[in-house]
């Protein structure tokens, strides 16, 4: 997703995938926001936001901590400390990253046939020790191919992955909204936080559409002048 808005409002956004550093920058930012933030409800609510949160909260219930509003109460200094090991976390990762980088850069130098059957070796182990089953890794090879096709045809691929990984996601909890509510739509509307990140939702739907507009407004203030 952040791969997708940063090409959709950067200016370069012709020229990602092929070096430009926003399409890098984006989505490694969104990862690590993504990994911080899946810490806060479990912390505040008890509820992983992550599957590694949710080991983490395995780990704290062994110990005999139960993850809510009375932890930042009872055991302060443990949060407090787990709060300030994500900034020396980030730090060292920051060190490490800055002097790997010639070793990660001279990946780059391996000749593209040579990396390129290591990478399909890789992805063919990962599709069958899911479910143990050819049929993922014939499915894999299927998907790669029409991949290959989407990409030689200009099609984005980003909103494609989106889609498959929240696609069930999205249609269960659209399914429970609408059981909780009666089939009543303006329930993504009852208040002015679910009104408002409803709103931004349909705002970045409709953004082409929107933009396609105000484009041809423009031009054709443009021409009138």
């Amino acid at each position: 997703m952040g791969y997708g808005l940063a090409k959709r409002f950067s200016k370069n956004g012709d020229k990602f995938g092929k070096g430009e550093i926003e399409g890098v920058i984006a989505p490694e930012t969104a990862a690590h926001a993504a990994g911080t933030s899946a810490l806060l409800p479990m912390l505040t609510l008890g509820i992983p936001g992550s599957p590694t949160a949710a080991v983490l909260l395995g780990g704290l219930l062994i110990w005999g901590l139960q993850p809510g509003p009375l932890l930042f109460v009872e055991q302060k200094e443990f949060v407090w400390g787990l709060i300030a090991s994500m900034y020396l976390g980030n730090v060292a990762g920051l060190i490490i990253v800055l002097t790997c980088v010639p070793l990660f850069a001279a990946i780059l130098r391996i000749p593209f046939s040579i990396i390129a059957p290591v990478i399909l070796v890789i992805c063919a182990v990962g599709a069958y020790t899911v479910n143990n089953a050819m049929f993922d890794v014939w499915m894999m090879v299927v998907f790669g191919i029409i991949g290959y096709v989407f990409t030689k045809l200009g099609y984005p691929l980003p909103p494609l992955v989106l889609a498959l990984v929240l696609g069930d996601l999205a249609e269960g909890s659209f399914r429970q909204s609408m059981l909780i509510s009666q089939g009543n739509l303006t329930v993504f509307f009852s208040n002015w936080l679910v009104g408002s990140i409803m709103a931004l939702g349909l705002a970045l739907l409709f953004w082409p559409l929107i933009s396609w507009v105000l484009n041809l407004r423009k031009a054709k203030l443009q021409t009138a002048s």
